[in-house]
Formats: C-alpha cells, sequence, structure tokens
C-alpha cells in the first residue's frame, strides 16, 4: 500500500483496509494531510501537525460526507494557522469544555438567586427554564450576541401559547390566542443582563450582549375601585363563608400590603398599643424592614384572629398545612370577583386603590411611597396624575386672576342730556 501519493476520489475509493490494523495514506502536496483507512473499511481525512513540541493528529471530516478536494482546501487553511501558531486541535478542545448557556442557568441558579426573595428567586427560575433555554441551551455563552438577545426578547414580546390554554374548553378562549407579553421581555432582558455581569466576573465572557437591550413599552395597568365598588366589595367580604380568606383581602384594603406580606404576617409583628405593623424584611419586595402605622379597623382584626387563632400558633392566618401560612387564595378571590361583579379587579389592585384613596385625602407622593413599601420615587409617581384635581385649582385660581375685569361703559346720549341739564 502507499505511504504518499495525491488524494483524489479515484485513490481514496481504490484503498484497501488492512486486516487487524488502522493505516494512514499522506497527500503529496499537502503536508501532513492524509486519508486514514480502518480496518472496519471506513476512512477518514486528517491532518498531523506538530504544536509546542507535541505531534498531533486533528480529523477534518469522513469520506465520502467530504470529498478529497473539500477536505484538502480545509487541510490548506488549518496549516496556514497552524503556520501562524494556532493550534486547531487544541482550540477544539477548550470549545468543546466551554460553558455553555445551561452552565450559566445552573451557577446563577446556585450563586445568585438564593440572595432573592423567594418569590422572585421563583420567577426567574420559571423564566429562565421557559423562556431562555429551549432557545439557549445548548449555546455558547461566549457566542451569544447582542443581535440574539434581541431576536429572543422579540420572541418572548410576542407572547406563547399555555398549555391550559391550548386545551380551553370554550371556543372563544381556543379563538383568543396568545397575547403579546412586552413586561415579560423587559423582565427577561434585565435578568439576562444581570447574568452576563455574573458572567463577566466570572470570566466565562468579556462583554455584556444584553447591557443595552431595547426596552419595551409598558401600558402600566391602572384600576382604582369606585366608592360604590367598595361598596360591594365589603358586602361580599361579610358574606363569605371562608372569613379567614376573607380577613387577607380586608388587611390588603385596608394598609395597602401586598398579598404575599399579608399571608404571612405573624402576631409578634403587631405593636397594638402603638398602632404598628413591622413587616420583616424576608417577606417585603424591598427585603428591608418595613413598619407602617396601622388604623382601629385593622388592629380590630388582629385582635379577633387572636381570639379565634389557637394559642401558639404565630400565623395571623394560619394555612392548612401544619406549621405553615395560607398558602393561595387565588380560588375566594374568583368567587368574591363574581359576587361583588367586580371580574376585572385583582388583589394587588386593591394596594393601587389604597394609594389612590390616600391621594384624595392630601397625602403627599413620599407619604404614599413610605405607606406602600417603595424603595424607588419612580415607582410611586405612577399615582401622581390623581393629584390634578389640586393642580387643576391652582390653574384656575391663576387663569381667575389673569381674567380681565369688566370695564364701565357710559351712554354717550345720557351724557349730553345731563351736559345741556346743567348748562
Amino acid at each position: 500500500m502507499p505511504k504518499r501519493l495525491r488524494l483524489n476520489e479515484k485513490a481514496v475509493r481504490e484503498l484497501v483496509p488492512a486486516e487487524g490494523r488502522d493505516y494512514q495514506v499522506f497527500d503529496s502536496e499537502v503536508r501532513g494531510f492524509a486519508i486514514c483507512v480502518y480496518r472496519s473499511g471506513s476512512r477518514a481525512f486528517t491532518l498531523d501537525y506538530r504544536h509546542a513540541g507535541r505531534q498531533r493528529r486533528m480529523t477534518i471530516g469522513r469520506w465520502p460526507e467530504w470529498t478529497a478536494t473539500a477536505a484538502r482546501e480545509r487541510a490548506k487553511d488549518l496549516r496556514r494557522d497552524i503556520d501562524a501558531g494556532a493550534d486547531p486541535l487544541g482550540a477544539r478542545g477548550d470549545q468543546r469544555e466551554a460553558p455553555r448557556f445551561r452552565d450559566l442557568i445552573e451557577r446563577y441558579g446556585a450563586e445568585h438567586l438564593p440572595h432573592l426573595a423567594p418569590t422572585n428567586a421563583s420567577d426567574q427560575r420559571s423564566m429562565l427554564a421557559k423562556l431562555v433555554a429551549p432557545h439557549w441551551g445548548t449555546k455558547l455563552v461566549s457566542e451569544i450576541t447582542p443581535q440574539d438577545v434581541e431576536k429572543l426578547l422579540n420572541i418572548i414580546a410576542k407572547g406563547r401559547a399555555r398549555p391550559w390554554k391550548a386545551k380551553a374548553n370554550n371556543r372563544a378562549r381556543k379563538l383568543q390566542g396568545s397575547k403579546p407579553t412586552p413586561i415579560r421581555a423587559n423582565r427577561t432582558g434585565e435578568v439576562l443582563r444581570k447574568m452576563f455581569t455574573l458572567a463577566i466576573a466570572w470570566g466565562w465572557r468579556t462583554d455584556n450582549p444584553a447591557s443595552g437591550f431595547r426596552k419595551r413599552l409598558e401600558n402600566e395597568r391602572e384600576r382604582f375601585l369606585s366608592p360604590e365598588e367598595i361598596g360591594r366589595l365589603a358586602e361580599a367580604l361579610d358574606a363569605a363563608t371562608d372569613q379567614r380568606a376573607a380577613g387577607i383581602i380586608r388587611l390588603c384594603m385596608l394598609t395597602g400590603s401586598r398579598v404575599g406580606e399579608v399571608r404571612q404576617a405573624r402576631f409578634e409583628q403587631f405593636n397594638l398599643d402603638l398602632g404598628s405593623w413591622s413587616k420583616p424584611a424576608t417577606t417585603t419586595k424591598q427585603r428591608k424592614i418595613h413598619r407602617i402605622p396601622i388604623s382601629g379597623e385593622v388592629a380590630a382584626i388582629v385582635r379577633q384572629r387572636q381570639m379565634i387563632v389557637p394559642r401558639g400558633i404565630p400565623w395571623l392566618f394560619p394555612g392548612d398545612v401544619p406549621g405553615q401560612p395560607v398558602v393561595e387564595i387565588r380560588r375566594f378571590w374568583r368567587g368574591i370577583q363574581r359576587s361583588a361583579s367586580l371580574p376585572d379587579v385583582r388583589i394587588h389592585d386593591l394596594r393601587h386603590t389604597f394609594a389612590s384613596l390616600l391621594v384624595s385625602g392630601g397625602a403627599s407622593l413620599e407619604m404614599i411611597g413610605k405607606l406602600l413599601g417603595h424603595s424607588q420615587m419612580q415607582t410611586t409617581q405612577r399615582y401622581a396624575h390623581l393629584m390634578d384635581s389640586p393642580l387643576r385649582a391652582g390653574v384656575d385660581a391663576v387663569a381667575t386672576m389673569f381674567r380681565p375685569r369688566p370695564k364701565l361703559v357710559h351712554d354717550a346720549g345720557a351724557d349730553v342730556s345731563a351736559d345741556r341739564k346743567f348748562a
């Protein structure tokens, strides 16, 4: 069998496998380029070279998937890189061992998410698993570009069909399809920006492809209950059979607190003598202790719960599982929505209504921010438009002062008669 010849399709096809061993036939033109004939009868093009004193062999591709002409051109390109000091086989190994996005998700979940609030951490895990991993799971962290980020966020912003909606039991819901989710796309972009910032700190890449992602327009939901709707809600809560869940809704309305803060409230957090509620950092969204004053109505609810809840249980609203507070009240709220004829009202809208009532009572944005536990004034600014009434009164006052005053108009004929009279 020849040791060296000009490799072409005919020469490769006519090579005969050797019994019990593999062998190579090198090309007569390109140094190191060869065809390896295996004892099984299969063939592959290879390139032998030396790097840093080590003899290396790199497989270019199998024949006949790779033709001799294509393999020769690839060998020429690799040979030029080798002569310039590169190690293509080593680069391939480094790329194989380089971290992929699924590795970034795993490390991000292990090192960063435990420092966040449990609800936030759970939401981010779900977001990465359902929206990002199916697209990027096997991609190298170093390969992701700003264009990849923009493309992914566009897909998320368009919305997606959810399994339970796909199996809807009514025709209207089936025809509705997926809804745009621009807010979800923005939150995903913020998570990706943080992940790539950490990837830079971990030495996995040198830049952040999500640092300047384009934010989609967010139309914030604004739903405030009218006095008549608040009355219907109060009547529905009074008539409810589950007064434990009704108490949670009442506290949400009376304090402007988030439902998770109310569900996890403990008796020790309330000082009924001073009329205050100190929410621990573990339950607040801002991860800080939040102390707010409470009304006499709230204090009365706490005293009532003290009489109902068995001694030794710390939770204001203990759940069905021993040692745990109430976990879920969505089913109860759906019943209240039907009873009070409030189909479009969410529990979180009670927090917005609380803020709107504060505004109508003359509270400043700073006071509202402190009562709601906002860590940024920008969040409280969403209620600024509710202050239009006092502003409009001020504008009207200026307009009244600037309005031309009426002038006294004299009757010329009357003046002439008067002059003749006194002439």
